[in-house]
């Protein structure tokens, strides 16, 4: 019961990777100086004061990133890697030390593949109020993703089990989102070389007319 308790606790926290890197960790930190957190023995370095003051650091220098145009969507391109690391080392921290074949593989599958999911959406999202508001928009959304990232991981903490049916249906919505930007995408790469099929096709016709005459 407590393994799956902890792998709820890491795929709660590996979802908040999604939205911010390390947000997650930082709260982890906190949680765990504060005793409301259990790390796994060889991540107990996460709840010491150094580790807090280096996770708050970069959680500053992340969240202010964010917030400076065109930055953001270059941050966004070396982001999903990031953050699909990130989910796997959370989740992994928190579940107890038993065999590590079982451990890494549940971190990377659950942990990994929530976080991956999560930020490749957020990723698309700002690209989308980037080129529809010329990046006006994108500092509205970074707001939202930073306290997105800082709720999430606070819920995971708190209530876990609820915590991860909300990630479930936070990520049923992305996953259905982003096949639906897949095809939309499919769709206008058809139209286009179906044009261009049209085209070249009817430039072939007058070309034969002409000869012809």
């Amino acid at each position: 019961m407590d393994t799956l308790l902890s792998i709820c606790i890491g795929i709660g926290l590996s979802a908040a990777c999604g939205f911010r890197i390390f947000v997650p960790p930082l709260v982890m930190s906190m949680a765990s100086l504060f005793g409301h957190l259990t790390l796994s023995p060889s991540f107990e370095w996460m709840g010491s004061y150094s580790a807090l003051v280096v996770f708050a650091v970069a959680t500053g220098i992340e969240i202010a990133a964010y917030y400076i145009p065109w930055v953001d969507n270059l941050l966004d391109t070396i982001a999903t890697p990031m953050a699909i690391a990130a989910g796997t080392f959370v989740t992994a921290s928190v579940i107890p030390e038993g065999d590590p074949m079982l451990q890494w593989t549940v971190a990377l599958i659950a942990g990994g593949g929530a976080a991956g999911t999560i930020q490749a959406f957020t990723g698309i999202g700002r690209l989308a109020s980037t080129m529809m508001t010329g990046g006006l928009g994108n500092p509205l959304i970074s707001t939202i993703e930073s306290g997105g990232s800082i709720i999430l991981s606070g819920l995971a903490i708190a209530v876990p089990v609820f915590t991860v049916c909300l990630v479930a249906v936070l990520l049923v919505f992305t996953l259905s989102k982003l096949g639906r930007s897949l095809a939309v995408k499919r769709e206008h790469q058809e139209a286009d070389i179906a044009s261009l099929n049209e085209l070249y096709n009817s430039g072939g016709t007058e070309k034969t007319k002409v000869r012809s005459q």
